[in-house]
């Protein structure tokens, strides 16, 4: 499937939900993850968030798609993380 995950973390917390994410995702822009993940994995990084988060203050959504046919991704502006192909 495929998620986009954000997450609004307290000023502590940021660099170790970075962490996580990047383990499974790919970084879009400050707090934004993309990317295709199994279910398996997105259980396993909603669990690793959870154990950083503070319930009262910190806050993640995460949209899900079974697929991306539909979509249509467009960057206006800088776009923070340049996704070049190497071959």
């Amino acid at each position: 499937m495929f998620v986009i995950l954000v997450y609004d973390f307290g000023e502590k917390r940021v660099g170790r939900a970075l962490k996580k994410c990047r383990k499974y995702l790919t970084w879009v822009q400050n707090s934004v993850f993309e990317g295709d993940i199994s279910a398996a994995n997105l259980k396993k990084i909603k669990c690793e968030l959870s154990d950083i988060m503070v319930k009262g203050e910190d806050s993640i959504i995460i949209y899900s798609f079974k697929s991306t046919r539909y979509s249509n991704r467009e960057v206006l502006g800088v776009s923070k993380n340049q996704q070049d192909i190497f071959l």
